[in-house]
């Protein structure tokens, strides 16, 4: 049987999909923009002749970009940085959250109201840096990854995913075969909470990649900056000179601009491969650790 959709139904999808079109124009536009900047000449940019499609098409920028040695040396530094703090901020956040969702915890509430409270009230930034300072962690790579190790409301979100999900009658079951709690949360509670391992790992993974502020604030050691920090310092600060080697005094301004586009698509784009590939896992996760406590 064959639905016939009235008139107003008709227009309503008419007027969303109109909406949608126009709202993903809205938010592509910029990042289609940077792009084509990036591989247009230096003239179309200082111009302002670029919009749509590139002009005077050339990857100088890219390769401006790629051998300046600072570019090499910060990514090297972001994907440890991403790496091994996303891994840190997983063990520790799954530690955390697999006990508290255990109903048969003594203290659990109390423990889950001092860590709520962490996410509305804070010491500030000159506590922290005092905190960092005094345990030697200042201008090291550990002062990036140990201040954050866990966020409260990941933890959060953890702990309801395996409160709601994992049934209380299977780790009842493992337990009585002898299983250890850790041979619980290994075996049978990590394979059955895949989506929001998922989800967890995609929020640590993008915080870490695009920190530059506790960089700022920690790390005096330029050789420890990550990529975020020098695409700050090109972008806010045009420190842009080491690149510009044999460009003439009237192409300055168009070469630096294109170079500040480039280093952009180069900051941007692994994050958005990688998104791809884990957000059919987000909405599943997100959604079943909020549903019920």
């Amino acid at each position: 049987m064959t639905y016939n959709k009235s008139i107003g139904e008709r227009l309503f999808d008419a007027f969303n999909i109109i909406l949608l079109v126009v709202g993903s124009f809205l938010f592509l536009y910029p990042l289609w923009f940077v792009i084509v900047s990036s591989v247009s000449d230096a003239a179309s940019i200082a111009s302002g002749a670029v919009s749509l499609w590139p002009k005077g098409f050339n990857l100088e920028a890219y390769e401006r970009v790629f051998n300046d040695s600072r570019v090499w040396l910060t990514y090297r530094n972001t994907i440890f940085y991403v790496l091994a703090g996303t891994l840190i901020n997983l063990v520790l956040t799954t530690l955390g959250a697999y006990p508290l969702s255990r109903r048969d915890l003594y203290g659990r509430n109390g423990v889950m109201l001092f860590i709520v409270f962490t996410m509305f009230f804070s010491g500030g930034l000159i506590p922290m840096y005092l905190n960092v300072r005094d345990l030697g962690l200042f201008d090291t790579r550990w002062a990036l990854l140990l201040p954050g190790a866990i966020s409260a409301y990941n933890l959060i979100v953890m702990r309801t995913f395996f409160q709601s999900t994992i049934p209380d009658g299977l780790i009842e079951s493992a337990k009585m075969e002898g299983a250890s709690e850790y041979r619980i949360l290994w075996s049978i509670v990590l394979p059955l909470s895949m989506p929001v391992v998922a989800v967890m790992t995609l929020f640590y993974a993008v915080y870490h990649w695009n920190s530059w502020f506790d960089a700022m604030i920690y790390l005096q050691d330029r050789s420890l900056h990550p990529l975020q920090l020098l695409l700050r310092e090109i972008l806010v600060s045009s420190q842009t000179n080491d690149m510009l080697g044999g460009v003439g005094s009237g192409d300055v301004v168009g070469v630096s601009e294109t170079i500040k586009y480039a280093t952009t698509v180069i900051a941007t784009l692994p994050i958005l491969v990688i998104y791809p590939f884990l957000q059919k896992y987000f909405a599943k996760g997100v959604m079943l650790g909020g549903v019920k406590e």
